[in-house]
């Protein structure tokens, strides 16, 4: 369960949020609605507990609400097991704020699962439905001093919101859990009396010499003045424009951007475009945007990006973590995006099946990683009320998002509910009146013709289980005439229940099969723009085919940690990138002892693989090319059977061309293995707003996984910081590894040490150093209340 706080005394409670609050500023966002530069967040001390009477009122007796953090879960989880009925409850987030008067003032929140009512001291200011989409509330009647803003959270499945049936059975209707609470961040900002509410930033005629950028500037007041934009790209500006406004929009093009450097997927340059609005020489707001130029279309012959064919190859990615939900700081969020990018090597991800992080898409941005983001819904359509909001939503998603140069598709139908409902029509027709650049799109269950009608499917979108469990894998023909992309296919559909390190040999070599042999068909193809693979990372669910509240999709378990299927994504690069050998076994002659046998699977992008056993020549794999033959890297067979009883070491050599490139050892000898606790970041900002992961594993001496490795391993967390987690880790259970998450409290800077401790392997330590970020400066909560914060 994640770590609690310790208990504050009120008086101690509010000068600490008051200082963090007052401490604590934000460099504006790339999103469409960020904050402003005066923005705070508020991630630091929140006052919180089950709704109650009267919890909203200025004067309501916080004694027994307990100090929390945002981003923030209702409930503690384990890492499996989630149950529903815990977060399906009303809660409420109070915070206190002090405030000089006549400021005009708002909150943000990104997200809160799953509806959301706001009172500023006492009075109600705002609701907002979903939780998936951010909102901004007025805070008005701010006084000097101590304001109270209370935040009651609605997580119950009763609501009539999407994804949300309430009328079905329950929430295992859907195939995730939503666990509630404020789980994203949160600001409060002093604003201008007039400011910009937004800029779409839409390059037009990216590929011809008369690139520019057109952009549609809305203001929240009427101005008579000048609107002017400077876009930059790597710190030099390249072009300028000016219009003048009066009223509350404004439109203009920015031209002579010939010298843009193109955003692509292998070289994703970004561009600043600095918007301000004056009314004579006074300057009344400014607002950075993040956008890039580039090209993407689906056609009947495949995807090009930027005039060039593109083969999509990815995968889909739930948000959903171990012991917190979704309520992971920003750095996990990107961390995500990193994995599937420069880990497994993917050129798209579907954010299935909700708008995500923006973080998340922002790390898109940066690294080249294009993305479906779609609606959130999931195989069924509700009453009129719940079709209401579903086109909210499409608005909220595509006005949020449309600067994102990631994006590409617009998913504005419901997951798997297939039809031609008038709703459709008009989900469509909202994208593309918000957004007339991109596509839009639905992942259907059928390819039959009724089921894809409509003009708001520009791309045929499927999510193919042509191939259930039991037959032999195929993927299902492109229908003629219209853009084809597989959204969905394998899963838990094809092969077995759960793919899970602690499963058999046969069924984690089967996943990797499975997911090379999907690629392998679509690569065949070029009417197919590409195929999205079911899953990245394993997640919660209570639908079919789940096991203890989990499903076992992901070729990536619900840490992160890369099972045997992620082996084939790590292999897809050029070796001039990254030489990868990943074997498809477990060097592990527990559960096999004559070893993996023949034929045995290696991964890898190299030419030529050489083994040894114990340092002596063993042969040479062969290609199974005639297996896959349109992939672009196939992996090796290899004949690994040893004599019982023996329990060599294995060394695999990867030649491209005559050149040894890599080397990779594993170790068949258990008395050697050690336990490993590695965080991905060794520095993290001491604001109560970052977290890192540290990935506990028990390794064979050259640092492989030991998946069959039993027991328990013992945390222990030293310094000002919460752990994300639980204190004890069954490897039994996890496969030989797991992870955790460190979470640095505001303060001064300090070192955190992450202790491991496991009856067979010993002991490991992390160490992460946490250093002040903007939310510490100032003075310390003790200096002003006299009451200590851990």
């Amino acid at each position: 369960m994640a770590g609690r706080q310790p208990r504050l005394s009120r008086r101690g409670f509010l000068a600490a949020s008051g200082a963090a609050l007052l401490g604590a500023a934000v460099a504006g966002s790339a999103g469409n609605a960020a904050p402003g530069p005066e923005a705070v967040r508020l991630g630091d001390f929140w006052l919180f507990g089950r709704y109650d009477d009267g919890c909203t009122e200025l004067g309501f007796d916080e004694l027994d609400l307990a100090p929390v953090q945002l981003p923030h879960c209702v409930t503690p989880l384990s890492w499996t097991g989630w149950d529903p009925a815990s977060w399906q409850d009303r809660w409420v987030y109070r915070r206190h704020f002090t405030a000089s008067p006549g400021e005009r003032r708002t909150a943000r929140f990104d997200g809160v699962m799953t509806d959301a009512e706001v009172h500023l001291n006492g009075r109600l200011v705002a609701t907002h439905h979903g939780g998936y989409l951010p909102f901004e509330v007025e805070l008005p009647d701010v006084v000097a001093g101590d304001n109270v803003l209370a935040v009651v959270v609605d997580g119950r499945w009763a609501l009539d919101v999407p994804p949300n049936l309430p009328r079905s059975p329950g929430p295992s209707v859907i195939d995730f859990y939503q666990p509630a609470g404020i789980y994203r961040p949160a600001t409060i900002a002093a604003v201008p009396r007039i400011r910009l509410t937004d800029v779409f930033a839409r390059p037009v005629d990216v590929l011809s010499p008369g690139r520019s950028l057109h952009l549609t500037c809305t203001l929240d007041a009427p101005v008579v003045g000048q609107v002017t934009a400077s876009v930059r790209q790597a710190g030099r500006e390249l072009a300028h424009g000016a219009a003048p406004v009066r009223g509350k929009t404004v439109e203009f093009d920015v031209t002579g951007l010939d010298a843009v450097r193109l955003w692509d997927v292998e070289d994703p340059a970004l561009c600043d475009v600095v918007v301000t609005v004056r009314s004579g020489l006074r300057v009344l707001d400014q607002r950075v945007v993040r956008t890039g130029f580039r090209d993407a279309r689906f056609t009947t012959e495949g995807f090009f990006l930027n005039g060039r064919r593109l083969k999509l190859f990815g995968l889909n990615r739930h948000q959903w973590y171990p012991f917190a939900g979704g309520a992971l700081p920003d750095r996990a969020q990107r961390r995500d995006a990193e994995i599937l990018r420069r880990e497994l090597n993917c050129t798209m991800v579907r954010c299935s099946h909700y708008p995500q992080s923006t973080a998340f898409l922002d790390a898109c941005d940066e690294l080249g990683l294009l993305v479906w983001e779609e609606i959130p819904g999931w195989g069924h359509i509700g009453d009129d009320a719940w079709q209401r909001q579903n086109l909210s939503d499409v608005a909220g998603m595509v006005i949020r998002d449309r600067n994102h140069p990631s994006i590409i598709v617009w998913g504005t139908r419901v997951n798997e509910a297939n039809g031609t409902t008038a709703m459709y029509g008009r989900t469509g027709t909202v994208a593309r009146r918000l957004d007339p650049s991109r596509p839009t799109s639905g992942a259907l269950a059928s390819t039959t013709a009724a089921h894809y009608a409509g003009a708001d499917i520009e791309i045929l979108a499927y999510n193919d289980y042509t191939a259930r469990r039991g037959a032999q894998f195929q993927l299902r023909p492109p229908r003629p005439g219209v853009p084809y992309l597989v959204t969905e296919t394998i899963g838990t559909l094809a092969g077995a229940r759960a793919y899970r390190r602690t499963d058999t040999p046969a069924a984690r070599e089967q996943q990797a099969e499975l997911h090379a042999k999907a690629h392998d068909l679509a690569a065949a193809d070029d009417r197919y723009c590409g195929l999205l693979a079911w899953c990245a990372f394993d997640y919660p669910s209570g639908w079919q085919r789940s096991l203890g509240g989990l499903k076992y999709a992901g070729v990536s378990d619900i840490f992160r940690i890369p099972k045997p299927a992620a082996a084939f994504y790590a292999s897809q690069v050029d070796p001039a990138v990254r030489p990868v050998i990943e074997p498809g076994f477990a060097w592990d002659f527990t559960a096999q002892p004559a070893g993996p046998g023949r034929p045995a699977t290696i991964w890898s992008n190299c030419d030529r693989l050489l083994l040894f056993l114990d340092n002596r020549p063993a042969g040479e794999a062969r290609s199974r090319r005639a297996d896959f033959p349109h992939l672009r890297y196939p992996p090796f067979a290899a004949d690994l059977t040893v004599q019982k009883g023996r329990r060599p070491q294995l060394r695999i050599d990867g030649y491209v061309g005559n050149h040894l490139v890599t080397s990779r050892q594993f170790s068949g000898d258990r008395s050697t293995d050690v336990l490993t606790c590695i965080p991905d970041d060794p520095e993290l900002k001491a604001d109560g707003t970052d977290a890192t992961r540290v990935v506990v594993a028990a390794r064979d001496q050259f640092g492989t996984i030991r998946a069959a490795t039993p027991g328990v391993v013992t945390l222990e967390l030293n310094g000002p910081a919460t752990l994300i987690g639980e204190t004890s880790l069954d490897f039994t259970a996890t496969g030989g590894a797991a992870a955790v998450w460190i979470r640095p409290s505001p303060g001064p800077q300090a070192t955190l040490t992450l202790t491991a401790n496991h009856n067979i392997l010993g002991t490991a330590t992390a160490t992460v150093h946490a250093k002040p970020g903007p939310a510490a400066k100032g003075n310390p909560p003790e200096e002003l209340g006299g009451h200590p914060v851990a």
